[in-house]
């Protein structure tokens, strides 16, 4: 085969420029759109989706409210991505044990569909809602193929979230509350609510703490700024599952630093944290004490909280299988303990009254499986390789992924973006890390990214 023409190889599998194109400066052949990864439109299009998601311009600007640029983005991304693959003749989609857990999910809420309370109202919940949480999760997992992208998602949630906590910040300095002493919070669909606001800023702190590891100077203070800030937004909604939720990706990250040699780091922030004790909004602390004792909450939600629970757990033994249906919980509770049209605040328990057993146990698994490979990640990245960079974001998403795992004990986001959000994100890592993995097996240096000397099937990375 000529030296002018690179030989043929797997799409992920980075290949050298010959030595007559060093000695000669010429540069190598560009070939077609050939390596069989997502197009930069699609990525554009996911970046574009996650900015109209989260921060909600349509609000801000009325004339963008009846255009859905949120479906439209997304729609795009899809088609663009697809269009692409088929093109280059590749499979349309990555796959794996947790691509194969979502679908066995998704077909059991659609098989138990016509054994719903309300058929109309499931299908309803899965064309409007769930299914566009499903197909985010399968853009990410596709067009996020690069080291590079993976951290541009990542700086990009970070930046969208400082607009989260200046919001929450400023509506807790104005007094703007939505009674009983609770702040309102940013005007979009997933962080209307303050505890669903608290859900968000706990999904994204550990996440932006996934760049602190390569960062310097400045940019490391910035982020250790935004991190602060983000804790302080949970704080100020006062969301008990938010607050739990802190606590639990603190703690995480203070063990992981103590076992990693870092005790001085992990003494010195509780010192911090406990000189900070005293500057906790007035009645946060009392707020606190209702998650142990429930009868003290005088909002009296807590105590309706755990008449749900319990009327969930009575329903589910009577219901083992199919369940009530896709989003029926409310009914089912209605059945159970009178009326009041409210979901049980548990996903968990959401998922077992909506698709019985099955549904909470297949949720469960890809819950755990997207925990393991991003453990995998974390542990198996070696230093100063290609995939080395890999690791802290990983760590990052499986943080994310607890911190949901213990929110989703107190609110009923089971079809919302939130999980599917960072779910997606873990398998894009994971699909990451096996090509830097694969390429670092054959003795290729560099990474995926952008390397110095390798090409990626004939085209310049």
């Amino acid at each position: 085969m000529s030296a002018l023409t690179p030989a043929p190889a797997e799409w992920w599998r980075p290949e050298r420029v010959s030595e007559d194109h060093l000695a000669k400066g010429v540069p190598p052949p560009r070939a077609p759109e050939a390596a069989g990864g997502p197009s930069t439109p699609a990525f554009r299009a996911l970046l574009t989706f996650t900015f109209i998601n989260i921060l909600a311009p349509q609000q801000w600007v009325p004339p963008l409210r009846p255009l859905r640029i949120a479906l439209i983005a997304a729609v795009t991304g899809i088609a663009v991505h697809l269009v692409h693959r088929y093109r280059l003749g590749r499979p349309l989609s990555v796959w794996g044990r947790e691509m194969a857990l979502l679908a066995a999910l998704v077909a059991w809420a659609v098989v138990t569909v016509p054994f719903s309370y309300w058929p109309g109202g499931s299908v309803s919940l899965l064309t409007e809602m769930y299914f566009k949480a499903v197909a985010i999760f399968w853009l990410l997992a596709n067009c996020v193929d690069s080291l590079g992208r993976l951290r541009t998602l990542v700086w990009s949630l970070t930046g969208m979230s400082v607009v989260l906590v200046l919001t929450a910040v400023k509506n807790f300095l104005s007094g703007e509350s939505i009674g009983q002493g609770r702040i309102s919070g940013y005007e979009a669909a997933l962080t209307a609510n303050p505890n669903d606001l608290a859900l968000m800023l706990n999904i994204l702190l550990p996440i932006a703490a996934g760049l602190l590891a390569g960062s310097r100077g400045h940019v490391r203070a910035i982020l250790l700024s935004i991190i602060a800030l983000q804790a302080a937004g949970v704080i100020v909604t006062f969301s008990r599952g938010g607050f739990l939720g802190l606590v639990t990706t603190l703690a995480i990250y203070a063990l992981r630093l103590a076992w990693r040699g870092k005790a001085l780091r992990v003494g010195a922030a509780l010192v911090a944290s406990l000189a900070l004790l005293p500057f906790l909004p007035n009645g946060y602390v009392e707020r606190l004490a209702t998650i142990t004792d429930i009868d003290s909450d005088p909002t009296g939600s807590a105590q309706v909280r755990w008449g749900d629970n319990q009327a969930a757990v009575d329903f589910v033994q009577a219901n083992p299988l199919t369940g009530a249906g896709v989003g029926m919980d409310a009914l089912a509770l209605n059945e159970m303990r009178g009326n009041s049209w409210v979901h049980v605040h548990n996903v968990y328990l959401q998922f077992a009254v909506d698709l019985g057993a099955p549904g909470l146990v297949l949720f469960v698994m890809l819950l755990l499986a997207c925990l393991k490979h991003m453990r995998r990640i974390r542990r198996s990245a070696p230093a100063g390789s290609a995939g080395a960079g890999m690791a802290p974001l990983a760590e990052g998403i499986e943080i994310a992924l607890v911190a949901y795992a213990v929110g989703g004990f107190f609110g009923p986001t089971a079809y919302h973006f939130y999980f599917y959000y960072v779910a997606g994100l873990a398998v894009a890592a994971g699909e990451i890390h096996r090509r830097i993995a694969a390429a670092e097996g054959d003795g290729a240096p560099g990474t995926l990214d952008a390397p110095a000397v390798p090409i990626l099937h004939g085209r310049m990375a």
